[in-house]
């Protein structure tokens, strides 16, 4: 695949998913996910340090999505939203500011949106990143029909996204010319001439518009005077090559562009070719505003070469970084949900085949996941939903099916005495597991408790474990009396206890 960095494209027929990765960056540390918000975690990072930046923050669109992850199905309320166009674009702008820090002069800026605030937000780029290095404004259709357009509804149906394409800066870039391939339709309509062995081409116009202007030469090519668009020399080697002939029925000499040679149509500003992720996509991670692979791809095979650094500050499922890995760029990501860091860490994991190891990582063969919540002041601060997601997984466990109607059920512990040495024939063992409740409050009371035994007793768990920052008294002494009277176990468990690894022997 071609590359420069110009203002003009060199060509770039394709890119190989699967390049070898190449060797860690010297400038910084790459192959690192961070938990937080952006704006901390950029400050962090050198000037100018960054080849390209997409980031696909949450749109001013005031709607609630249930989300479902991954395997587990973990389903939560995600809020995306501002309370105006103006409270979005303050949150943005220091955050934009800060990516605009880190972006080389060379390098290159996506930012994706949709409609409720793409204009706002490139007139914020463009004073943040001057409105001189504003490339593109590609529109992605996202969908072929959407339901906001059914009966009744007073507007057109809203299909697609933006992506805002700026540079750093220097006037010149990394560009990697990408090409689409010819439609039948065009095929058929222009390539309908053949050579007697049968290769289809199609006559191209040899005159040099503008004339002497543009810098054209003004000579005879076999017996037409005009001005030409190639040299003397060079006319006379494709005359030689039978490239430059008269056409049937014309009057004008002109060029042969053979089928077999055509890269194809250079790559235009709407991409409606690329299929959005949906639910019975196999790249699925039941992520409302997942992005698919290939548009990811194509953003960074374009604007970015092998072994550059990509950043994504708003990774989401971490459609970005996973490109990155299998397109052999370094690359580093940010995200402030736990959750979503965790989701990231398994795709790469599971996608990549690359390993979660800080031994590995530091040899240049991993990745690593920093800053997770690791205080009690931490933990207190995250949504209920990433801090019962935390204790779950903490406890070797797995987050239950749904958060609503979850009949008072976080997680399940499967022990590994239930797990058969061999191969069995059914899924019985699957039954012994132990329920996980959690809470987020300061001391969980007998009432929790209370609630808890009742779980127990309608699924007839011998055990269970239940999760806060602490317990009062009287919660303390419904857990004694509870198996004096029933022989059932609740093994409360206090974050410090659990921060502090001092849970091993509970969990037996």
């Amino acid at each position: 695949m071609g590359s420069q960095r110009t203002k003009g494209a060199k060509s770039a027929v394709g890119y190989n998913p699967r390049s070898p990765m190449q060797r860690p960056s010297s400038l910084l540390d790459t192959r690192i996910i961070y938990c937080g918000d952006c704006l901390d975690q950029i400050r962090k990072l050198p000037d100018a340090c960054v080849d390209l930046i997409y980031i696909d923050p949450p749109f001013n669109s005031n709607r609630n999505y249930e989300v479902f992850w991954g395997e587990t199905k973990e389903k939560r309320s995600f809020e995306d939203r501002h309370e105006s166009t103006a409270a979005y674009i303050d949150f943005m702008r220091p955050r934009c500011v800060e990516l605009a820090r880190v972006l080389k002069k060379t390098g290159s800026f996506y930012y994706h949106c949709d409609w409720h605030a793409s204009h706002y937000v490139k007139i914020m780029l463009d004073q943040i990143l001057g409105e001189n290095n504003f490339q593109n404004e590609i529109v992605w259709k996202r969908s072929t029909a959407h339901s906001d357009a059914r009966q009744g509804s007073k507007h057109f149906g809203r299909l697609h996204d933006v992506l805002l394409f700026y540079t750093g800066g220097s006037g010149e870039y990394t560009w990697n010319q990408l090409y689409l391939p010819l439609s039948q339709e065009y095929i058929d309509s222009h390539y309908g001439n053949a050579d007697p062995d049968g290769r289809h081409f199609r006559w191209d116009n040899l005159t040099g518009p503008g004339g002497a202007a543009k810098g054209n030469a003004y000579f005879e090519v076999l017996g037409v005077t005009r001005y030409w668009r190639y040299s003397r020399e060079r006319m006379q080697e494709l005359i030689s090559q039978g490239l430059v002939a008269i056409p049937p029925a014309g009057k004008v000499p002109a060029l042969k562009r053979y089928l077999d040679e055509s890269k194809g149509v250079a790559l235009q500003s709407v991409w409606d070719d690329l299929s959005p992720v949906n639910s019975q996509a196999k790249e699925s991670l039941g992520y409302p505003t997942q992005k698919p692979l290939p548009l990811l791809d194509r953003i960074i095979a374009a604007s970015s070469n092998p072994n550059d650094v990509i950043l994504d500050a708003f990774c989401g499922c971490g459609t970005a970084l996973v490109s990155a890995q299998l397109l052999a760029r370094q690359w580093i990501g940010i995200d402030v949900s736990p959750t979503a860091c965790r989701v990231m860490a398994k795709r790469l994991r599971d996608v990549c085949r690359l390993p979660e190891d800080e031994k590995l990582w530091r040899a240049g063969r991993g990745f690593v996941v920093r800053d997770l919540p690791r205080t009690e002041t931490e933990l207190r601060r995250i949504p209920p939903f990433e801090f019962e997601n935390w204790a779950v997984i903490a406890l070797g466990g797995i987050k239950n099916k749904t958060q609503v109607g979850d009949m008072g059920i976080d997680g399940r512990i499967f022990p590994a005495s239930a797990t058969p040495a061999k191969r069995a024939d059914s899924f019985d063992f699957m039954d012994q597991w132990y329920p996980i409740q959690v809470k987020q409050k300061d001391k969980a009371g007998r009432p929790d408790i209370d609630s808890f035994e009742a779980v127990m007793a309608r699924e007839n768990r011998t055990k269970g474990f239940f999760v806060s920052f602490d317990f009062t008294s009287d919660a303390l002494s419904e857990v004694s009396s509870f198996f004096r009277t029933s022989g059932r176990v609740i093994v409360p468990l206090t974050v410090r206890e659990i921060l502090d690894d001092q849970i091993a022997q509970k969990l037996v």
